[in-house]
């Protein structure tokens, strides 16, 4: 018993120390990678925005994109069969800028394919650019968005960029759902390996913010190559990679900002919509992970608080298990103070670890649950299994 208290209270140790280091060279790396200077050359954009009843979002997100620093680009929006006035708003923007702003109305969704993956289809197949800027229509741009973007893709030599945008938090939904997005970047992608390592697996996007050089994407085949995923972008950015092309994953929150969801209900729709899929829906994978999350991540927290009430309350020794479960919760709450601080998020957040850990426990049993149980989850109106 006392071994197996101590190879336990010894993993925990360790996991702390990779979680904290895990996030530091990741966040540092982004930052030293992401370039800022200006392109002296201008190559043709077309930004692609796809838009399904976003009559809230999509006047803010396409005003952003009126008044770029960078002047040789297009905007293009597909309105996906909405049922809201989405089609109208776009239509103002096309009668004031009817050399900049083009429309797509979108065709019912086929067989086989993932309505954001369709939508995406549509859209590269009207293109006219030599690079795309994949966005979504709850997106706000800053007057260097594509600037920034380009630059990186240019200077790079990259075949697709793509990283973290600032994240607008209101809700305490959000607080404690959003976040668990960089966990990709403090816990299992090391971004550094990024560009030395072929592994399609080191490869990853996010959907709010994707560049792509045209004649690198059609030559995968496009979205036809992954039109069955949920998780489009990482799927994206690790066909591209197998293919032997070259992603990056960058910091971009001086590009764009985003307000993913508006509540606890649609941030865990959200989020947990992808989580079954990112694995490949492999029920398998399913064991192990849920033999991490609990023992290693969920549980540490609350032994510490057991053990310390023992210390103050019951005058039980400070034992050195005691001293690890202190240690471990440090660098838990160091790592994710590094992420706040980093994607410059409130720093009160870091306080609510033991939180956002029980939360992902729920948000990953129910994408398990869902899929498998064919229930699916409701998005935009359509049912994603």
């Amino acid at each position: 018993m006392e071994t197996a208290a101590g190879i336990y209270i010894t993993v925990l140790l360790i996991v702390g120390v990779y979680f904290f280091l895990f996030s530091l060279i990741n966040a540092i790396y982004i930052h030293l990678h992401t370039l800022k200077q200006p392109l002296k050359e201008e190559p043709f954009v077309s930004v692609l925005i796809p838009a399904r009843n976003e009559e809230s979002n999509i006047r803010n997100c396409m005003n952003s994109f009126i008044n770029q620093t960078y002047k040789n680009y297009e905007i293009v929006v597909l309105d996906d069969n909405s049922t809201d006035l989405t089609h109208p708003i776009i239509r103002e923007f096309i009668t004031l800028y009817p050399e900049k702003v083009r429309m797509i109305e979108g065709k019912p969704l086929p067989e086989g394919w993932r309505g954001k993956c369709y939508a995406m289809k549509q859209l590269t197949e009207e293109a006219k650019g030599e690079y795309f800027l994949f966005t979504d229509a709850d997106t706000i741009h800053s007057p260097d968005s594509i600037s920034i973007m380009m630059t990186n893709m240019i200077n790079r030599k990259a075949d697709l960029v793509s990283g973290y945008l600032g994240q607008k938090l209101v809700t305490f939904g959000e607080i404690i759902t959003v976040p668990l997005m960089y966990l990709l970047t403090a816990l299992v992608i090391p971004l550094w390996l990024n560009s030395s390592v072929k592994w399609s697996i080191f490869s990853t996007a996010i959907g709010q913010f994707i560049g792509v050089k045209a004649s690198s994407f059609k030559a995968i085949g496009g979205y036809d190559a992954i039109k069955g995923v949920t998780t489009e972008d990482v799927y994206l950015a690790r066909t591209m990679k197998k293919a032997g092309y070259k992603t990056q994953f960058l910091d971009f929150k001086t590009a764009a900002s985003c307000r993913m969801y508006d509540s606890y209900k649609t941030a865990t729709m959200g989020i947990s919509k992808n989580i079954f899929d990112f694995l490949g829906k492999h029920s398998l994978l399913m064991i192990p992970i849920f033999l991490v999350i609990i023992p290693v991540l969920v549980l540490p927290f609350p032994l510490l608080i057991m053990e310390l009430y023992g210390v103050i309350f019951n005058g039980a020794p400070l034992n050195w298990w005691v001293y690890c479960l202190i240690a471990n919760n440090l660098l838990i709450f160091g790592a994710w103070l590094i992420i706040c601080i980093t994607r410059k998020i409130p720093v009160y957040i870091a306080t609510l670890y033991p939180v956002l850990f029980g939360n992902l426990t729920y948000l990953v049993w129910m994408s398990w649950i869902r899929s498998k149980s064919g229930k699916g989850y409701e998005w935009k109106g359509r049912i994603v299994n």
